[in-house]
């Protein structure tokens, strides 16, 4: 038990720095989005990108100097979740980043900003906090994910374990295509697609004239790191081997690093099960780490403000975008940070596709809006989602029956 106490304690800090900073530098993965689609602006987009690259270098240095053993994400046993596995599942991945990117834009906020927002006094994250927890809740610990979803698409996932691919990271699926060695090979790729992505962020004045952008990306890395080194290195693996020891063993423990969507649903099994020590998973510790961040943070500048549903349409499209992000973020296996930065970080194809969906999802439903909003009755939804996509460059603008706007 000491282990565990010291593995949550790090979940803990760790994710109470990322509260502190992504309060103050006002980090929001769906404003990212929303600066690019409705001003042009891609400074907080890069902040995110930067990120990803940062931490796609930070993994690859833990993995050269074996301060970790990144063989753990590739397992159902030994990872939560397994990012690399061998059974690549694309549509849960595409669909599930659909339905988050969707959910965050409705609810406000990714599961990461809900947390930012419920420990600054915003109530109405509370509930988004509560309704996306449910439904997590249902696809973690029923059959509902599997009745609903993985029975019909799990015909299409594809097993790489047939072509003799080791794992879904990018650096193995190069390495089978020339026939080099897996490891070598990763290290590789991960250098350069790390470089590329840290570069393209500071090739724009939208990053770098902001220092906060340049913070935040790189503290959300250093904390993603930080985390696989706890739970994939000397403490993690010490962890994985009690556990094989234990009467109870405490529940998703393994090789994982942030997480926004599972500490919800986790939340709700903690409080159902009695406040069992065993339901004080790394990721729901986290959780509560990035709301008493947030929370010191507002108190220290003043910023702490109790805030309420505008109306009732407020309120309904705030329980939508809680729906949508608990059964789409555990249903992609992960969220904005649990796939688009965590899971990247590890170089699986799954999360650069979820990553793709989730703000192809947000923007659809940004500009969808935006349309519906100027034309009103004259803009029905098929109107807008074709004016929408011919924006994003997806269908002939031939096609759109709105002017562009």
């Amino acid at each position: 038990m000491e282990i565990t106490t010291t593995i949550l304690i790090w979940a803990f800090g760790i994710a109470f720095i990322l509260g502190v900073v992504a309060s103050k530098t006002n980090f929001c993965t769906m404003g990212a989005v929303s600066d690019w689609v409705n001003i042009g602006d891609t400074g907080r987009m890069r902040a995110w990108v930067f990120a990803i690259g940062l931490a796609i270098l930070g993994v690859m240095g833990l993995t050269v100097s074996g301060l970790s053993d990144f063989s753990l994400v590739a397992s159902n046993d030994t990872a939560n979740p397994p990012y690399l596995t061998s059974n690549f599942a694309w549509p849960r991945n595409l669909i599930g980043g659909l339905m988050f990117g969707v959910g965050m834009t409705l609810g406000a906020g990714c599961g990461n900003k809900t947390l930012l927002r419920m420990g600054s006094g915003n109530i109405k994250s509370i509930v988004v906090f509560l309704t996306m927890g449910l439904m997590a809740y249902f696809m973690i610990f029923t059959n509902f994910s599997y009745d609903y979803f993985i029975s019909w698409m799990e015909p299409a996932f594809i097993d790489l374990t047939l072509r003799d691919i080791e794992d879904q990271g990018i650096g193995s699926l190069i390495a089978y295509i020339v026939g080099s060695d897996p490891a070598m090979t990763t290290s590789i790729v991960a250098a350069f697609i790390g470089g590329i992505f840290v570069i393209w962020a500071f090739l724009s004045t939208d990053f770098r004239g902001e220092f906060d952008n340049v913070l935040a990306g790189f503290v959300l890395a250093a904390v993603v790191v930080a985390a696989w080194w706890v739970t994939t290195g000397t403490l993690g693996q010490s962890l994985l081997e009690e556990a094989e020891m234990m009467d109870e063993r405490p529940y998703a423990i393994g090789a994982q690093s942030l997480t926004f969507v599972q500490p919800s649903g986790h939340f709700l099994r903690w409080i159902e099960t009695g406040f069992s020590s065993t339901m004080l998973t790394f990721a729901l510790v986290a959780g509560f780490g990035v709301v008493a961040g947030s929370f010191l943070y507002s108190i220290l500048t003043k910023n702490f403000r109790v805030e309420w549903f505008a109306n009732f349409k407020d309120f309904v499209f705030h329980i939508i975008g809680g729906v949508l992000m608990g059964i789409g973020g555990v249903l992609a296996m992960g969220c904005t940070i649990g796939q688009a930065v965590t899971g990247a970080s590890t170089l699986a194809m799954g999360s650069f596709l979820t990553f793709f969906a989730i703000v192809l999802g947000s923007a659809l439903t940004m500009k969808i809006q935006f349309y519906r909003m100027v034309y009103e009755e004259e803009a029905s939804f098929i109107k807008a989602l074709v004016a929408s996509l011919a924006d994003l460059k997806l269908l002939p603008n031939a096609l759109r029956k709105l002017d562009k706007v």
